[in-house]
């Protein structure tokens, strides 16, 4: 089978090098052979001089810069743009790029792409970039050019009633619109995508990327489930219309494909009408399994609309003071907080249950859910209708607290929280975040490991777990998640504030609390690995073979998102299959 597989692997590697120059051709001329043309202005010897790259690939962009007209500036080394530009949410990784594109069209970016696929550098590489809200550097580009994809802000189309070619309500907006622009956008036809981020300070293109997952997933999928087309500008240059039926080996591949086979300009997402109100809720339990259990019960009722939650998340909180932790982590309502509050202290809930949780849990759970409504619903029936939905539930009684807000607001309720730690000098720090998925039937062993044990009591930041289904995934697009019916995402969102542990000793903690996952058969949301068996390992051996191949296809000259640290720049994607193949 081996043997087989090396044969049919090399026979599309050969067609592929013999079709190569064609594919090229056809994406654009050589860009060697146009240097004899570049700009020889006093403008164009200062952007030499403040290249860092080798003498060709300096020459490949300022020929782009200078007689092409695109915005393209070059960067010198540890200047202070060049450290901004090197920078991501996470803050532990920093690799300066030479150059930076601010793009005002896709032809912009088509055209770098092309010169660079075109030329013979084996060293410059592209990365595109939304708000860099990615942990460990996948969003950079050392030595290479990063796409400042913001500049493409803008461009929001919301077609309430579809078009010619689709029926169904559509928002059409650019890779780099944040999320909360879209939301704005759609709200104000009565209509809103049905599956978010937590956050909506974050590009189109960003989560289309890796997948978009929120509590609506488990009811709605992640956000690549809602993606009707895409424009995408592949490793090649071609500037490609994309869906389901219209190229679907490149549509289902840049969904949830970590940037790895195309640059995502463009996308249309699909609406559904948008609830005017929420009924917010978070009860609290002691107990592990009584809370898995109640999370499980919500997530598998999802067809029965008019008695299923539209939104189920969950937090672990560790019974401490620290103010950024669980509970006071997303701020609720100031009676709730107050009453949580007062569950660390010397004055306990007089409910015997919660005071008996309080005194001998070091952790606590507590279930997030959300119900949209109408104006026009406010009475007894939705009343009847919440009261319904938790009357299976065994949360503490007297630790369940619900607010009203806007749909607008639940959705950005992370939002009040940034302007808080901004204000703080607190949003700018370091975070060592970790997002995991863990199978169901491995959850309670995680528990017992990793909450209970691992964790650190004195532990600040948010832990989400929270269960989603399966058969919300499609399982065509490139996404990575554990094969079973239910699995859950769990996410470490902790700060490295500069009163708390230190940086290293937070990485240290996420290493093994990311090898307990993977000896459980869970996989790495978001992730970002060293070596190539640990991508081996967590595509698995029939969707690592898929991905490469269709690296090869894509972007044949590893040009794209090399912060993922997937591909070499200078080595064909297939030739690491081939090898591993003929072994």
């Amino acid at each position: 089978m081996v043997r087989t597989l090396a044969a049919l692997l090399l026979t599309i590697h050969s067609q592929a090098r013999s079709e190569a120059p064609a594919l090229l051709q056809g994406a654009g001329a050589g860009v060697e052979d146009h240097l004899l043309q570049l700009d020889t202005t006093p403008a164009a010897a200062a952007a030499s001089a403040s290249c860092v790259l080798e003498n060709a690939d300096c020459k490949i962009l300022e020929l782009l810069q200078h007689n092409h007209g695109l915005h393209l500036s070059f960067l010198q080394e540890n200047t202070s743009s060049a450290v901004a530009v090197s920078r991501d949410w996470g803050l532990i990784k920093h690799l300066q790029p030479a150059a930076v594109l601010h793009p005002t069209s896709v032809h912009e970016i088509a055209e770098l792409i092309r010169a660079v696929a075109s030329s013979s550098s084996t060293n410059l590489t592209i990365a595109a970039k939304g708000v860099g809200h990615s942990i460990n550097g996948q969003s950079q580009a050392d030595k290479g050019v990063v796409i400042e994809m913001s500049t493409m802000k803008g461009m929001v189309k919301v077609m309430p009633y579809g078009d010619e070619d689709c029926a169904l309500p559509f928002v059409e907006a650019s890779g780099g619109e944040l999320w909360v622009d879209v939301l704005q956008a759609t709200l104000k036809e009565g209509l809103a995508p049905n599956s978010w981020t937590d956050y909506l300070y974050l590009t189109v293109g960003g989560t289309l990327s890796n997948a978009g997952v929120s509590g609506q997933t488990f009811r709605h999928g992640p956000q690549i489930s809602s993606v009707l087309q895409m424009e995408v500008v592949t490793g090649t240059g071609q500037i490609v219309t994309c869906s389901a039926s219209k190229q679907p080996e490149l549509f289902f591949a840049v969904l949830g494909g970590l940037g790895q086979f195309g640059i995502i300009t463009k996308a249309r997402i699909l609406l559904v009408p948008a609830p005017q109100k929420v009924r917010w809720i978070r009860a609290m339990y002691s107990d592990f399994e009584v809370f898995k259990r109640d999370q499980e019960m919500l997530i598998s009722e999802v067809e029965d609309q008019l008695h299923t939650f539209d939104y189920v998340e969950g937090f672990v909180m560790m019974n401490n003071q620290d103010p950024t932790n669980g509970w006071k982590s997303v701020p609720f309502s100031p009676d709730a907080d107050q009453a949580v509050s007062a569950m660390s202290s010397s004055t306990l809930p007089a409910d015997p249950d919660a005071a008996a949780a309080a005194a001998s849990s070091r952790v606590l759970y507590y279930l997030e859910a959300a119900v949209g409504y109408n104006l026009a619903d406010v009475g007894p029936a939705l009343e009847k209708r919440v009261e319904k939905m938790l009357a299976p539930l065994s949360f503490i009684r007297s630790l369940m607290f619900s607010t009203d807000v806007s749909y607008f607001k639940f959705l950005n309720r992370i939002h009040d929280l940034e302007l808080s730690l901004r204000a703080q000098q607190l949003w700018d720090v370091p975070h060592p975040w970790l997002n995991i998925f863990v199978p169901a039937s491995s959850i309670t062993t995680f528990d017992s490991l990793v909450f209970q044990q691992l964790v650190p009591v004195e532990y600040g930041g948010p832990i989400l777990v929270y269960p989603l289904n399966r058969n919300k995934w499609d399982r065509r697009t490139a996404a990575v998640v554990p094969d079973e019916e239910v699995f859950y995402l769990v996410a470490f969102l902790r700060n490295a504030l500069p009163s708390g542990p230190g940086l290293q000793s937070m990485l240290d903690e996420n290493a093994r609390i990311l090898r307990v996952c993977e000896d459980l058969n869970g996989k790495h949301y978001l992730p970002r690995y060293t070596e190539e068996e640990q991508w081996k390992r967590h595509f698995g051996s029939e969707k690592w073979t898929a991905f490469v191949q269709q690296k090869h296809m894509f972007d044949p000259h590893a040009i794209l998102a090399p912060g993922q640290n997937i591909f070499p720049r200078n080595q064909n994607p297939l030739d690491q299959l081939l090898l591993h193949s003929s072994a």
